[in-house]
């Protein structure tokens, strides 16, 4: 049956979605730094079959009747865009990272209404941190409470993203401090939710399931995440990839749109709009 208006509670929903990701934690720890076969999908993105197992457990586990599915490792079934919600899943969001033995890969799922996510949930097994936020109710790691960062200043400001994005900030402002790169989208942007990192960016093709877990993430603990015109992202369209998108708290964050926009017509500012090295 369909899930009713009375019956959809996001914050139940969050904690549904928590508790199905630690399930899917020791699926993926089992051949994390072992062996485990992997290959190439549409021209040079890593997919294992640690990727596949956990795909296949969440979807049994969450899908339901009335709500839509998108996976990064299914079929994109189109029948989605008619759907008013629907699960988004990254199995393993940071392949690369999980197939080199680094720690910095989750695994994630948001439940987006309407373009928007209402429930999300990011989990990194590695060191047992989960994440989760509904709509109207905040952001938590492990049931504590965290919040973005405040400030706006770029001097000291820690950023994390692709390298020339970093590079167009130090211009600006050489005392900012470039992160290590974190190599899982969802983790990059959830470490702004908790104010571990000040600020980060994704690059242009960052996908529904890249982003929309961490989104609801970063507003429900006082941030803000946007493209670079300051637009919210929408969820749940026809082609669900993205532009470049940057996550800050909210001083900091308005800030950094308007260095943006001050450097629209530099060559620079362009390059900030055509980073295809990765997220």
């Amino acid at each position: 049956m369909p899930v009713s208006e009375a019956q959809f509670d996001p914050l139940a929903l969050a904690s549904e979605l928590g508790t199905a990701l630690r399930e899917a934690g020791p699926i993926a720890l089992r051949t994390f730094r072992a062996d485990v076969k992997s290959w190439t999908k549409n021209g040079n993105s890593p997919v294992s079959e640690a990727d596949i197992a956990v795909h296949n457990f969440l979807r049994k586990r969450l899908r339901r009747d009335g709500f839509g599915w998108l996976s990064e490792e299914s079929q994109d079934d189109r029948e989605r865009l008619n759907a008013a919600r629907l699960f988004i899943v990254d199995p393993i969001d940071g392949t690369r990272s999980y197939l080199a033995g680094l720690a910095d890969w989750s695994i994630v799922a948001a439940v987006v209404e309407r373009g928007r996510p209402v429930a999300a949930a990011v989990y990194v097994p590695v060191d047992d941190a989960l994440y989760l936020a509904a709509a109207g109710s905040g952001a938590t790691r492990n049931g504590e409470t965290i919040l973005a960062s405040e400030g706006k200043s770029l001097a000291q400001a820690r950023v994390a993203g692709p390298k020339k994005f970093l590079d167009r900030l130090s211009a600006i402002d050489p005392a900012t401090i470039h992160e290590p790169k974190i190599h899982s989208l969802a983790l990059r942007m959830t470490r702004v939710a908790e104010g571990r990192i000040d600020a980060a960016f994704a690059s242009i093709h960052a996908y529904d399931w890249d982003l929309a877990a961490a989104d609801l993430l970063v507003h429900e603990a006082g941030g803000v995440m946007t493209n670079l015109a300051g637009e919210l992202l929408v969820y749940n369209l026809h082609d669900p990839v993205h532009g470049a998108v940057l996550a800050a708290g909210r001083a900091r964050h308005a800030a950094m749109l308007d260095h943006v926009a001050a450097a629209r017509n530099s060559p620079d500012h362009q390059e900030l709009h055509h980073v295809r090295s990765g997220p």
